[in-house]
């Protein structure tokens, strides 16, 4: 299984609201510190840019020292799938990971009789559920990673709460303009983070429009 690195993992940090560092994990880390060293008294606020948790860095001794312990990070490292490998049946090849799964009988009876077996049966559903919900997967995982930031960043700008409700109504006339007012930085990155929510929004009157039948329009 592919595991996740420095690289992959890109987040954001700032100082005071103004952003001071966006890319990979050891070029924004190594910033920080940068910034810290000039400043003990700055508190740098990092974010992961794909869920919007806070992320911590260990500054102590030189660059150097930094960039190692980046290797040990709680972030790096980690597999697609907390499950370990298992050895014996099965195509490891594929990366098939065995699991249980609770079914009703009928369940069981219906996906036995599907060809291939229940295992082929339902790698297929799940993929084909993956491409029919992956704009709204996609959405709902961006609402919840700009509303973590801008709890953290936005708790006492004016129109946090009107901001809040709007992200999660995909009202991006009410979110824009709640949002106005905010430190210029803190307001094109939550601006970002928040794009997919509103994307996704605006795509579904089109795709229903193109799917309805002559006679209901």
């Amino acid at each position: 299984m592919k595991s996740t690195t420095e690289t992959e993992i890109r987040c954001t940090a700032f100082v005071k609201g103004r952003q001071i560092a966006s890319g990979h994990l050891e070029a924004v880390a190594l910033s920080v510190k940068a910034a810290t060293d000039r400043d003990t008294r700055a508190l740098a606020l990092v974010f992961s840019d794909a869920t919007g948790r806070q992320i911590d860095f260990d500054l102590r001794g030189t660059k150097a020292d930094v960039v190692r312990r980046l290797a040990s990070h709680p972030l790096v490292g980690r597999t697609e799938s907390s499950t370990p490998k298992q050895s014996g049946p099965g195509r490891p090849k594929l990366g098939v990971v065995a699991r249980e799964v609770t079914l009703l009988p009928r369940h069981w009876e219906w996906l036995n009789a599907q060809p291939g077996g229940a295992s082929v049966t339902l790698r297929k559903l799940v993929d084909s559920a993956r491409k029919t919900n992956g704009t709204r997967d996609r959405a709902r995982q961006a609402a919840e990673t700009a509303y973590l930031v801008m709890s953290a960043m936005a708790g006492n700008e004016r129109g946090y709460e009107d901001a809040i409700r709007a992200l999660f109504a995909k009202d991006l006339a009410r979110f824009d303009a709640s949002i106005a007012t905010w430190p210029a930085d803190v307001r094109d990155y939550v601006e970002r983070l928040a794009a997919p929510v509103f994307r996704a929004a605006s795509e579904r009157p089109a795709a229903s429009a193109a799917s309805a039948s002559p006679a209901s329009r």
